[in-house]
């Protein structure tokens, strides 16, 4: 099979591609990262900063406007909406239904500000980068994100994608850690001690994870690189997540958190309720690319798509290692600035402008053929199917596959492929070596 030459084509054939993946026993990629880059046009890696500026006064302008119209509900409530809904209940129903609009509405215009500031964050918007981190900055912290404490950890996250070793974001559980006996000793009722529970706790773990996740791995670093000590976390400036001159900076992004709540404190809990929280809520249990954990942990969490050992891990397998999702179709597209639709491509071109993403997607297609991942699964479903089926990695192997409740993998190694492939005098260096990753300014 090979993925995408019709945009009809690529439609049809990305809907079954997961399928595609469980059927296909998994052999990591050959190419380079000079094939991928070649195959990329450079004028789709070139900023436009009066289109970037463009994007974020846009976000900005939507965020007053749905401000000022939420503030109209109630005094036009009280007007009987002009005098055409009279009815109590129809009152009460509408009403309801207009704030439940702005919640929404607003929630995804905060989720595509958390995007623009994570693409200031690398330094994609504008040219200067003292510009990209005041953006970046301001953005964030309106969300209540540490800005640059955050920055740092997902720069991490991009150097090392998909290593059980170094990356900094969704590092799999290790057998060892839920106790379990071994491979050859567990029996289904070790897994089942472990594992089972009713499909409600599975729900309420999941919304824990939604609503709280964010802030766990904050505090906790939940989750992320195990070569961190117990009580690793963002906040602090001698975290071992930090370099010594990025001290200041954290030390930055807390005074700015904390000038925020206390600015929200000063406007009091009734104007944050109702104007803030609710959406800034729906931003992160329903929207939020990567405020909330649901999208970004789809991307990196799936059963068939692999997790390497630094024997085997090479940048280009690391970026290979990440699912593009059509999440809310055209309408991602629109308030999420194609962060969900093209994250492969962002893995791959981490300096490449967003509103690129489509076309730089449509090229290393070309290229990746069928080790290009996409799933259009509905996001929800796919939520929950990673969440009861990527449980644990096995201590042992340099390529390994989430497993299950019951211990199985969905999926496994080609039998022959990796002999066959270090036979040709595959070399992760040489695989990588048309790359300099960007350094932190």
């Amino acid at each position: 099979m090979r993925l995408g030459m019709s945009a009809q084509g690529v439609s049809s054939v990305s809907a079954d591609q997961r399928r595609c993946r469980l059927k296909k026993p998994f052999s990591p990629p050959t190419v380079t990262l000079k094939e991928i880059h070649d195959a990329v046009p450079k004028h789709l890696l070139k900023k436009d900063p009066i289109k970037a500026a463009a994007y974020v006064a846009r976000d900005i302008t939507f965020t007053l406007l749905l401000f000022k119209l939420a503030s109209l509900i109630g005094p036009w409530a009280d007007t009987d909406f002009s005098g055409f809904v009279t009815s109590g209940w129809n009152k009460a129903l509408l009403k309801t239904a207009l704030w439940c609009s702005y919640y929404w509405i607003q929630g995804m215009v905060w989720a595509g500000i958390f995007c623009l500031g994570h693409d200031a964050g690398h330094g994609t918007l504008f040219e200067d980068n003292r510009i990209n981190n005041v953006v970046g900055f301001v953005l964030h912290t309106w969300l209540l994100i540490p800005y640059y404490a955050w920055r740092s950890t997902h720069h991490a996250h991009h150097k090392a994608t998909a290593s059980m070793e170094r990356d900094e974001n969704y590092v799999p559980y290790l057998r060892s850690e839920y106790d379990l006996p071994s491979e050859k000793k567990a029996t289904q009722f070790d897994y089942a001690e472990v594992f089972e529970e009713t499909p409600i706790w599975t729900f309420a773990r999941m919304f824990i994870m939604q609503g709280f996740g964010w802030w766990v791995y904050l505090t906790k670093n939940t989750m992320g690189s195990k070569m961190y000590p117990p009580g690793t976390n963002h906040f602090d400036p001698h975290s071992p997540l930090f370099k010594p001159e990025q001290r200041n900076s954290i030390i930055i992004s807390n005074i700015a958190l904390t000038a925020m709540l206390s600015a929200m404190a000063y406007a009091g809990p009734n104007l944050v309720l109702k104007y803030y929280l609710v959406p800034y809520l729906v931003c992160v249990l329903s929207v939020a690319p990567e405020l909330s954990f649901m999208f970004t942990y789809l991307h990196h969490s799936d059963p068939t798509i692999p997790h390497y050992r630094k024997a085997e891990w090479s940048f280009l397998r690391g970026a290979a290692a990440t699912v593009d999702r059509p999440l809310l179709g055209w309408c991602g597209r629109f308030f999420f600035h194609n962060i969900s639709h093209d994250h492969v491509a962002h893995h791959f071109f981490i300096k490449a402008p967003f509103y690129n993403g489509p076309q730089i997607t449509k090229a290393i297609k070309t290229v990746l053929k069928d080790d290009y991942n996409y799933d259009s699964t509905p996001t929800w479903y796919a939520l929950y199917r990673s969440f009861t089926q990527c449980l644990f990695v096995e201590e042992e192997g340099n390529i390994i596959f989430y497993k299950n409740r019951h211990g199985v993998a969905a999926r496994e190694l080609a039998r022959g492929a990796m002999k066959k492939i270090h036979e040709s005098g595959w070399n992760g260096d040489v695989q990588d070596s048309s790359i300099e990753f960007p350094k932190l300014d």
